[in-house]
This record gives structure tokens, sequence and C-alpha cells, in this order.
């Protein structure tokens, strides 16, 4: 075949220049995106309930509903988080499972439960997970602080006219999905009876309700008939603004008066159950949810465009874009295309320096963009998107790619260097040719001396190189089996990598040797004899200290390996490498049942106090009004703080300061810091705990329940003072208890009573109208500030007319729960997690269960990140047997020998020492992306190796000595094995150096191949010799 192509220079050259082109017109079409389109195995379901407190809801709602999800197939995981008025349960499925089947089973579920579920209770939600559901930006919308009049109705006009012109505006972009928002004030009309006019009996809260309701009729139409015309006629006696409402009349005492007459009425703010401050200031928030299919880069663009036009249009508001997750692509993107350049660069003055001379590293240099294109060519074919992880396999394969090309150069310029003057067995694929001497004066017979060195020098090779590229891609096959979405989202590397290695090994048998032949056929007829410079020498001097002194390198191999063993032991282990941020989340739960109002103050006084202030703080207070929030929902007393800082480093200051201030000012404050969400954490989840213990209660309804709770709680914090990082996170109840016997003694109507306590405490919705297209409450409401004010006021109207007081009907007590239930697959828990390290589980553990031996009414089961880190390891470990094998079964049918390959193999646990001593010496430990790594420097390492015994076998078969075969395959192989060597560790250097989540994720990764490859370049050069020595001499012997 070579023969073939490299005598058509012009039809290989035409033919890769027409895939060029094809490459550069798919790099335009390529999507780009974050991660890979993988599908999220998550299901979340929305409870609303707003009239029932937590406790009921959970017994009557969300554990019947959680029963009935146990049926749902291949479910991993499952949470339910309870609390008044709401619920939500998440379902976290296994890699794999058909996420569109899996919605419909739950909904399925869901329609079966609501059979047995209260009948006035809306239907639960169902919300599948989706990676396009995360908002790409969000604009924040204010008004600039010169143009704040202190209007109370100013933040309603703000409100109205953003969501029907700056969100339509948004929504008519085509790269615009949906644009959810939150942060709105909204509009009601309030309606406060004259307390004297209730008090005397003059009307009631329920003629009130009827009164309004009667003037608020639509009969419909009918269809009248006059002669030869039909005409549709409509009563209509709606209430469609203020004015309708106060004109309304009231039957008083036998004499009819206007509602305005007795009540005060007007359109005024909502109460507001939350809020969001951009920056201290009152702010809309509108989050940018694009099409699954459309550009980041173009919607960005096209947004800012249109900022542009808001800022000129409505020069009094402020327009900012926040959390922008196309920076996070682009940073990530373009680190790891300048890591791509400078590895390349890298590698190419390796080359040049090595080989000392101008033509073969252009060689080089022209091989590399041709295999990157091609390889983008076939992205498009398997269906990738250039995104982190693929562009990183790409990098991670410029390295190999280099090596193909080094190795096929290389051989094919020691065959025209070889003395012409001996003849030369050269071993092909079953064949012996004899290279003839031919005079160096004569154009044509150095043009057939280039030609046969190009046709051998490659041939040679490709045995071999086939043999690497297998080995290389074998050791992903079983990456992509890993459980969870780690195997999932690595599927792109692997693809990424074999496509990069098939592509370069295209390219190195057929397009290098036909450059080769254009670039030298005009070189002179003498070919420059081969020269060894001084470092082979020094290795020819080392390897001969290795054969005649054995055991010297038989115990550095055993000292290495144990070395090995003892590192592993001190290695940290985590799910993922830790990535630096700029952005964080800070949770704060005051643990007190204050005010919206307070809450506000309390974080305004807070970062009031702050020495380092970040570049934007988003607060969001209490309960949001996205449409797409599929988390619990917050209550007045909680807030949500987004912290943007100038660096990752600031922010380390920030999170110090502001974890300080909370704990000196509100001891009771429960708060937590958290990554900032993007489709990453979306799809692994959140970050666990080191030790989560499950307390059960055998009997939560039971209301021993929280002393009891409160006691175990206080044993754990005395055994494990500043590791426990759980509060007991209560609210305080306020029960008005009706006594039944006064209820029928005094003649009063149970509806009647319940309408008084709703309008004292401004919750009588009577009915809404439609103003301008937005949906307006009308509700009677009261001026009481206080639940005491309430009961010794309000007075009820029995049947005989008489005005009962309200205190004398109800009970006013006070009590306290747990804010929010949490449950999983095995029931009702409380969650304790402990900040302990890996070695103290054990002890931790076992002091866990002796303290529950206190509190027999608990049981106690165990989670966290060091479980499933353990589970991580051993997965991988079994990853890392399976690769192993896999390369043994390639080796075997290459060498055509079941020993050769354990001599190839053996390198691997040596070289595993170079690597976990540069993981360790950067702190970068083991997790998903290390362990990885050295997966794939197993694969990569090996390379060399299975040159060099390929080289001694050829050389040895073809009538060498034993020893003469070593030496010489050392000096052919010494200069490739060291280049490819550089070439893979230089391109992987610049992942130590760059930032952003791309690079960050690939640095442990690079680092367990940089060590290894390291280590097991002198392991390729020294012991794999000495290891075939050995054992040929040892079947010589038996022979």
């Amino acid at each position: 075949m070579v023969k073939f192509l490299i005598h058509r220079p012009v039809a290989v050259v035409m033919a890769f220049i027409a895939f060029l082109l094809i490459g550069i017109a798919t790099t335009t079409t390529l999507p780009v995106s974050l991660m890979p389109d993988i599908d999220i195995p998550v299901i979340s379901i929305r409870v609303p309930a707003t009239e029932m407190p937590a406790r009921q809801l959970e017994n009557t709602v969300v554990k019947p509903i959680r029963n009935l999800l146990k049926e749902v197939n291949h479910v991993e995981s499952m949470k339910s988080e309870t609390r008044d008025g709401s619920a939500w349960i998440e379902l976290r499925f296994r890699h794999g499972t058909p996420i569109n089947l899996a919605s419909v089973e739950v909904n399925e579920k869901v329609d079966k439960a609501m059979n047995f579920l209260p009948r006035d209770m809306r239907r639960p939600e169902v919300i599948r997970a989706s990676a396009s559901d995360i908002p790409v930006f969000y604009l924040m919308v204010n008004k600039k602080k010169g143009a704040i009049t202190g209007n109370k109705e100013e933040f309603l006009q703000l409100s109205n006219f953003t969501s029907q012109v700056i969100r339509k505006r948004l929504e008519q972009l085509p790269e615009v999905a949906l644009v959810d928002m939150s942060g709105l004030q909204y509009p009601e009309i309030k309606i406060t009876p004259h307390s004297v006019y209730l008090q005397n009996g003059s009307f009631t809260i329920s003629q009130l309700e009827q009164v309004l309701n009667e003037n608020n009729i639509d009969l419909g139409n009918l269809l009248i008939r006059d002669g030869q015309y039909q005409y549709n006629i409509r009563f209509n006696t709606r209430l469609r603004d203020v004015s309708d409402i106060k004109n309304v009349p009231v039957n008083l005492n036998g004499k009819v008066v206007l509602l305005r007459d007795i009540a005060d009425i007007s359109l005024q703010p909502k109460k507001p159950q939350g809020n969001i401050k951009f920056n201290a200031n009152h702010a809309i928030s509108l989050a940018v949810i694009k099409q699954s299919d459309a550009r980041i880069g173009g919607l960005k663009r096209e947004l800012e465009s249109l900022v542009s036009h808001f800022k000129g249009d409505y020069p009094d508001l402020d327009f900012s874009v926040t959390r922008d997750q196309s920076k996070l692509l682009e940073y990530s993107i373009n680190n790891l295309g300048q890591s791509l350049l400078i590895g390349a660069l890298l590698a190419f003055l390796v080359i040049f320096l090595f080989l000392r001379e101008r033509k073969a590293p252009w060689l080089i240099g022209i091989s590399i963009p041709v295999s990157l294109l091609l390889s983008l060519f076939l992205f498009y074919l398997a269906g990738l998107s250039i995104n982190i992880i693929s562009l990183s396999g790409l990098i991670l394969g410029v390295g190999m790619m280099i090596d193909n090309s080094i190795i096929v150069i290389d051989n094919i310029t020691q065959h025209r260097q070889r003395k012409p003057q001996t003849t030369e067995t050269i071993g092909t694929i079953g064949t012996k040719e004899t290279i003839e001497t031919f005079d160096n004066h004569s154009n044509i017979q150095t043009l057939k001396l280039l030609s046969k060195s190009c046709e051998n020098g490659t041939n040679e090779v490709i045995r071999p190189l086939i043999s690497s590229v297998l080995t290389t891609c074998a050791v992903f096959i079983p990456l992509i089996f890993m459980e969870g979405m780690a195997g999932a989202l690595f599927f792109d590397q692997a693809v990424a990598v074999s496509i990069g290695l098939i592509v370069s090994l295209i390219v190195s048998i057929t397009l290098l040797p036909t450059l080769y032949l254009l670039f030298y056929k005009n070189q002179g007829g003498q070919v420059k004899k081969a020269d060894y410079p001084r470092y082979y020498h020094w290795y020819e001097t080392g390897l001969k200290f290795m054969l005649r002194h054995q055991f010297v390198p038989m115990l550095i191999v055993v000292l290495l390996i144990a070395g090995a063993a003892v590192l592993w032991q001190f290695m940290e282990t985590s799910r993922f490498p830790k990535v630096s941020r700029d952005e964080m989340v800070l949770k704060i739960d005051w643990n007190e049942p204050v005010t919206l109002n307070e809450n506000n103050r309390r974080i305004n006084s807070l970062l009031s106090t702050l020495k380092t202030q970040p570049e934007y703080i988003i607060e969001e207070a209490g309960k949001q009004q996205y449409l797409l929030n599929s988390g619990e929902e917050a209550g007045t007393s909680e807030n949500k703080l987004f912290l943007k800082s100038a660096s990752p480093t600031e922010l380390s200051k920030l999170i110090i300061e502001i974890a300080k201030n909370i704990e000196n000012d509100y001891p009771s404050a429960d708060f937590s810091f958290s990554e900032s969400e993007n489709l990453f954490n979306l799809a692994f989840g959140k970050a666990e705990a080191p030790l989560l213990a499950r307390f059960s209660y055998f009997n939560p309804g039971n209301e021993n329940y929280l002393a009891e709770l409160t006691a175990l709680l206080n044993d754990l914090q005395n055994e494990y003072k500043g590791k426990l990082k759980s509060k007991l996170i209560t609210r305080n109840l306020i029960l008005l208890e009706t006594n039944p016997e006064k209820l029928m003694f005094y003649q009063v109507d149970n509806d009647e009573l319940y309408r008084e306590i709703k309008s004292a405490f401004n919750v009588n919705t009577v009915f809404t109208i439609n103003d301008n297209n937005m949906f307006v409450p009308v509700s009677i409401g009261n001026t009481f500030r206080s639940v005491y004010e309430i009961t010794q006021n309000i007075t009820i109207k029995n049947k005989n007319g008489e005005q009962i007081p309200l205190s004398g009907l109800v009970k006013v007590s006070s009590g306290i729960g747990l804010k929010s239930i949490i449950a999983g697959k095995e029931g009702e828990y409380f969650p304790v997690m402990l900040d302990i390290n890996p070695n103290e589980f054990k002890k931790a553990t076992v002091e866990l269960k002796e303290i529950l031996t206190g509190h027999k009414s608990f049981d106690l089961s165990f989670g966290g990140s060091i479980l499933s880190n353990r589970k991580m390891i051993n997965e991988l470990f079994l990853i890392i047997g399976v690769s192993l094998l896999l390369l043994y079964f390639i080796l075997a049918a290459q060498f055509e020998s079941f020993l050769l390959p354990i001599i190839v193999l053996l390198e691997v646990p040596i070289d595993l020492f170079g690597a976990f001593l540069l993981l360790k010496l950067f702190g970068a430990g083991i997790n998903i992306m290390s362990a990885i790594g050295i997966i794939v420097m197993a694969g990569i390492i090996i390379n060399d190796s299975i040159l060099k015994i390929d080289t001694i076998n050829k050389l040895y078969y073809s009538g060498n000595s034993l020893i003469r075969s070593i030496f010489e395959a050392g000096r052919r192989r010494l200069k490739p094995i060291i280049m490819t060597s550089l070439t893979t560790i230089l391109a992987m250097v610049p992942f130590l150096f760059q930032k952003g989540m791309g690079a960050e994720l690939q640095k442990p990764l690079a680092l367990a191949i940089i060590g290894g490859m390291f280590l097991g370049t002198f392991v390729s050069l020294y012991f794999i010799p000495l290891a075939y020595y050995l054992l040929k001499r040892r079947r010589i012997k038996s022979f």
C-alpha cells in the first residue's frame, strides 16, 4: 500500500486537501457547549399545598407519593423535603436510564396518587431536569439611584414595565426559548371594612363577600333574532377596577350606601413573600434560557446588542448581565485552545532540536493541523460537540499524534542513513528484502533508494504502530462502562482520543511517506551518515551497567513498586478535582421567625461591614417566582446570596470574612457555601459532606420527637466539637384552637369564623379581576398587627345577630416544630453532617453507634462522600484491571507470545510511582480525573516498550546475537523514545498553568501522565531490555 501511495503523490495530496477543506467547513457547524450533550438523570416533583403545615403535608401527601415512587424502575436515590405549604421530591436515576420513559412512569405514579390525596389539592408538578433549563444569563433590572422618587407604587410600575416590555423584547430573539422572572411586585385591591360597622353588627365579612360576588357576575351571551338580523347580547356586570368596587351598593340596615362609605378601598402593592436585590438595590431578575440548538456565542452577541438599546431607550434604568455561563464556556474553551497551541509548538521545538535538520520538523508541523482538521470532520460525523471534555481529549491526543509521525519519519531517516555498502536484512510482514548499494552520484539511483527507504521504513513500523494505537484506545473502553454520569461524560473524551489516534495513524502511514519523498527528492546523492550524540554513549554505558549488575535495577524496581504502594496510602481521595471559582452561593437561614424586612435589614448590616467587597451581590430573600425553580421554596427567614469576586483569592477572603461575621453576630443562624449553578453541578449533583449520618425516628409524629432529637444533637455536639455541620432548624407555631362546645353554645358558624380570621390576617381573597393582562386579586383585610390584637378586637356575629368576641371562642397557644422534614427511600430521617478525614471514618461510625445506644428510639444509616469515593475507587480498580487484561490480549496477539506481554505490562506498576509522586507533590490526590490519567498513562507508556521489543525481535530473529540486538535496538529507538516521551509530556504541561474549569479538570490527568511518562521513559530504555535479556537467556539455557 505504501509503495502504491508514494508513487502517486498528486492523488494523495489532492485527497488530503479535499478532506481538509471539508474539515475546515465543519468547524463552523460543530456545536459548541460547556459539557457534552447528555441526559440529566434527575426528575423533581413539586408539591404545592399552601394551606397545609409540614407535618400534615408529609403524612397525608408526600409519604404516599414517595411510597408509590419506590416502584419506579432504576431509581438510584430519592430525597424529599417538606415544609409548610410546599414539598419537593428529587429522584436521581442510574446512568443509562431512558429519562423520557422514566418521566412517563413518574407521571403515572403521580396520577395514581391523586386518587387518595385531598380532593381540592392541585396536582403535583413533575419537572424533568434538562441542561437547557439552566439560564445562560441573568439580566438584572433596577432603577438608578438618582431616578428613585420614593413613591410606594414606583416598583410596581417597574415590575409591570419589565414584564410587559423588557421580557417580550427578549423573548423575540430567535435564540431565546424562555425568559423566567422573579422579584416582581404585584398589585392587589385591598378592602378594609371600617371596624365600627363590623363591631356593631351592621354587616359581616360573609355578607360583604356575598355583595361583591353578586356584583361580579358574567351571565354570558344570548343570541336574539330581529327580522333578517341576529345579535349577540352580553349581560356583563363584572367589576373591572377600583372605581367599580368603590361604587358597589351595600344594604346597610335597610339603607343603600356605597362600599366606599363603609370601607377603605385602594390599589396597592401586594405584600411580598420574597424579593431580589442587586448590589443592595431592589431589582427584577430575568433568567434567559436559550433554545436547545442555539449557540451561546450568538445569543450573547444578540443580548449585548439588545441591552445596549435598552440603556439608550430607558436612561433611568440600570441593566446588568450577571451569572454569565458563556464566560465559563469561553474561558474554558479559549484556555484549552491555548493549551493545544502551546503543546503543539513545544513539541515542534523538541523535534527540531533532536532531528537537527530543517525539513523533517516541518513534515511533523504539517501532520498536526492535518490530523486536527480531519479529527474535527470525524467529530461532525460522530455527532460530537466542541466542549471542555472532547477538546481535552483532542489535546491529550496531540502528543500521541506527534508520536506516530516521529516514529515514521525517524525510521525512514534511519534507513537512508545506514551504510549503502553493507547489506542489511529488513524484517517486513512475511518477507525479507535486501537493499543493494546504489550509485550515490546518480539522481535516478538516489531517488530509487529514497523511495525504497520511504517504503521499507514505513512498512517496518506499521504493525507496532497499529498495536500502539489499539492499546491506547483499548484503555478507554472500560471507562465508557463506568457507572454514573462519569461514564457518560468521558465517552466524549474516549471517542476524541480514539479519533485523534486513528487519524494520526492514517496520516503517518499515507501522507507522511509521500511528503517525505517530495521534500527530499531534490537532495544531493550523498546521504549524511548517521551520527550519534553524546547521550547515546551515556545510554549505552548505563545499559551495560544494568546488564552487568542485574541486582541493582531489580532492587530499584522493587523499591519503586513499594514506594507506589506507600504513596497510595497517603493519597487524598475525592470525586472530582478542586476547581478554582470566583463565584459562590451563600445560603442563610436565620433560624428565627423574622419577617422579610428584618431579613433584608440583617443582610444589609452583614454586607456593610465587609472589608473585602465583591464585584456584585445578588440577594434572593424569601420565596422566588421562577417558573423553573425545581428546588425547595424558601421562607421569609431565608436568604440566598450570589457572590461574584474579581479572583478566586478574593472570593476565599470574602467567604472567611462572611462566615466569621455570621458566627459572631448571629450564632443561631445556619449557613452554608456552595458552588453556583451550572451544567456540571446539575449533571453530577451537589457536593456531599464527608460523612452523612441519617438518624431515623421510629415515630416521627410523636410529640417527644423534637425533644429526643435535641438531646441527641447535644450529645453529638459535645462529641464532635467543630466537626458537626448540622443545626436543628425549627419554626415557632401559633396555634388557634377552637372550642367546639362554645361554638355550639353561642351558635357561631364555623365558616363565618374562618372568614373573619382569614380577613384579620389579610389572606382572604374574594376573586380576581383582569386589569391590562394582569390578574389583580381583590381581598378583604384588616389593619391589626399582632395575634393578640386580632383576638381581642375581632367579634363574630352569631345566628341571633349577637357579636361574640373571638377571644372567647379560640384558645391561643404556641408550639415548635421542624422547619423542614427530610426523607428518602428508607423513610423520614434527620441528616447530620460531619466534617472528618477519611482515616477517621471507621472510628466515627463506631462512636456514633455507641452514642445511639443511649437513644433507643433512633436508627442509624450512613452516607457521604467518603463512602461514594470508596465505591468509585473500587470501580476504578476494576476498570484498571480490565484495561490491563485488554492490553495483554492485544500484545499477546502481536508478539505471538504469552510471556513478552507480561514484560511490557510490568512497566505499569513501576510507573505508578512517578504518577503518584507528582500527584502528591501538586496536591491533586486520587479522583476520577487522576485515575483516568493513570489508565491512559498505562496505555501510552507501553507504546515505547512495544516498539523497543519489536525492534529487538526483528534484529534477533534476523541472525544477530542477543546482546547485539539489544544494543542495536537501543541505538535505533533511543531518539524516537525520548522525542515521543517529551512531546507527550510537553503537550500536557500547559494544563499545569492554565486556569478555567476545562484546564483545572484536566490537571490531575496531566500530572498522572507526566509523572508516569517521565519514569516510564527510563523503564523503557533500561528495564525492558534487561527483562527481555533475562527471559531470552533463560530460554537459551533451557535448550
